[in-house]
């Protein structure tokens, strides 16, 4: 193991400080002080059974066996360990709640253990900045010049910084997402950038632009003007497929606000000009939030009213099947009570079989598990709303150790 880097001595000096609630628990025994006979287990596994039993700890109790002996700690900081995390089964995604405004800092939420820890992120600056998760790695860019793009691992601090994007450096609307080869470990990041033409309300550019990991370029892919329509923040990568929404720049009705564009990534086509992709909603939305769940393409959203579109009376969630929504699931009532007062537009995201909801006015957070039909309220977030326009927003991401920019 010599010469080796280790992920835990290179993001955390005292692991025992940095990682919020990674604290260590003793048990004690039934029969209170009286002394208990114990064979140690470190005495008798051989490094490499020892390394497959980590391996299949939540990454929270990591952490806390990297700090139990010597050996142990030497075990979770090597390569070969590593190797090991990564052909077991996938952890199940966290959840970051920003809890500012302003500042980038908040708490991420563990669904295994159903616990909150204080996760510091690199380089972002503010919560408003653009966010799209893929496989372990988040990409994080400004809303301002949209020049400054990084991506990293949350969890081991890894990070790197991209080149600037081309094309349109003040849009006014851009459209984030990344997609991670899970065995190259390569990945691609997609922007969909919107600006009015100008004196034009009606027509709007539209350019994609995409980077690969592994030529380190950006292209620009495709660019077009829209009439009628524009693209906005949401898109997601999906089986090498782009899919982002586009939104009414009007002259339509109020039942036609939002819509869906496809973009072949492996071509870089969509089969002649984009509107020709253009797939339908399944209802009048208030809001869409779309995600990739085992390479599904999954939007959860706002249901409007059938007389007032732009009240929301509930929230469903569809998986898109060719040009068909499938509904999955409603949200129960009182759930969608729970949230008390819920605005028209609301943050929600998942991965693998999990789909989070957060309001934007409080640090309520509902979990969605797809496998089970099972809706849960997460643990109560260790943060409480000081004043009335405080706003709480979030991302989702799979809490992964061997992923690196």
């Amino acid at each position: 193991m010599e010469g080796e880097t280790s992920w835990v001595n290179s993001c955390f000096e005292d692991p025992t400080n940095d990682i919020g609630e990674f604290d260590s628990f003793s048990e004690l025994s039934d029969e209170g002080n009286k002394e208990v006979n114990v064979v140690s287990v470190d005495l008798i596994l051989p490094d490499d059974l020892l390394e497959r039993i980590l391996a299949c700890l939540p990454i929270a109790s990591i952490f806390r066996a990297s700090c139990v002996c010597k050996r142990w700690h030497e075990i979770v900081s090597s390569r070969r360990f590593l190797w090991n995390f990564s052909h077991v089964l996938p952890q199940k995604p966290w959840y970051f709640m920003f809890t500012s405004s302003d500042e980038p800092v908040g708490y991420a939420f563990d669904p295994v253990l159903r616990k909150w820890y204080g996760i510091d992120l690199p380089h972002i600056k503010t919560s408003n900045w653009s966010i799209a998760s893929s496989c372990g790695l988040v990409s994080f860019m400004d809303n301002d010049s949209r020049s400054e793009l990084y991506v990293c691992n949350p969890i081991t601090k890894h990070c790197r910084q991209l080149h600037e994007p081309p094309g349109l450096k003040f849009s006014d609307y851009s459209a984030l997402a990344i997609s991670v080869n899970r065995i190259s470990h390569g990945y691609t990041i997609s922007i969909v950038k919107s600006k009015q033409v100008p004196e034009n309300f009606f027509q709007w550019d539209l350019s994609i632009h995409i980077y690969d990991s592994d030529t380190m370029m950006w292209v620009t892919s495709c660019a077009e003007v829209l009439t009628g329509w524009r693209a906005g923040d949401e898109s997601v990568i999906c089986d090498g497929v782009l899919y982002f929404l586009i939104y009414s720049a009007g002259g339509g009705t109020q039942e036609t606000r939002h819509a869906l564009i496809t973009y072949n990534l492996s071509s870089r086509s969509s089969h002649g000009l984009l509107i020709r992709s253009f797939i339908k909603v399944p209802c009048p939305l208030t809001c869409g939030r779309l995600m990739n769940l085992n390479e599904k393409l999954v939007m959860v959203g706002g249901i409007g009213k059938q007389d007032r579109p732009d009240i929301i009376k509930g929230i469903g969630i569809w998986v898109l099947n060719g040009k068909d929504w499938q509904e999955i699931e409603r949200m129960p009532y009182k759930f969608f009570q729970g949230f008390g007062e819920l605005d028209e537009v609301f943050a929600s995201s998942g991965a693998d079989n999990l789909i989070y909801i957060q309001s934007y006015g409080a640090p309520a957070l509902l979990v969605f598990d797809i496998n089970q039909k099972q809706w849960k309220w997460s643990q109560k977030c260790p943060v409480t709303k000081r004043f009335p326009l405080q706003l709480f927003t979030g991302f989702c991401f799979e809490p992964r150790l061997e992923m690196a920019p």
